[in-house]
């Protein structure tokens, strides 16, 4: 993305932001102005899941499920998804 922006705004890759003058760091600002950032960014991704959730996809079905979605393996992993474990205790001996 910062390689992307640099073109647009039409200054080379080694070139040092201390020797950046104002004209490129008005260039890079109007570059970074047509791009989607910070709160628009989150708001469009935000959006995107949620469309998924109402349309009722298997991504969709995932997000509000809270597992993951990309297809990883849920047996072992993916406690930053699902949470603390929560311990499932055993049945007790019945004592005669």
């Amino acid at each position: 993305m910062a390689q992307r922006i640099l073109a647009e705004a039409g200054i080379e890759f080694n070139k040092k932001v201390n020797e950046w003058n104002d004209d490129d760091l008005n260039a890079i600002r109007s570059a970074i102005n047509e791009i989607k950032v910070e709160g628009a960014l989150r708001s469009e991704v935000q959006l995107n899941i949620k469309r998924l959730m109402d349309i009722g996809c298997y991504r969709g079905v995932r997000h509000r499920s809270g597992l993951p979605v990309r297809g990883q393996r849920t047996r072992n992993n993916t406690r930053t998804r699902k949470g603390k474990r929560k311990t499932v205790a055993n049945k007790k001996k019945v004592t005669k």
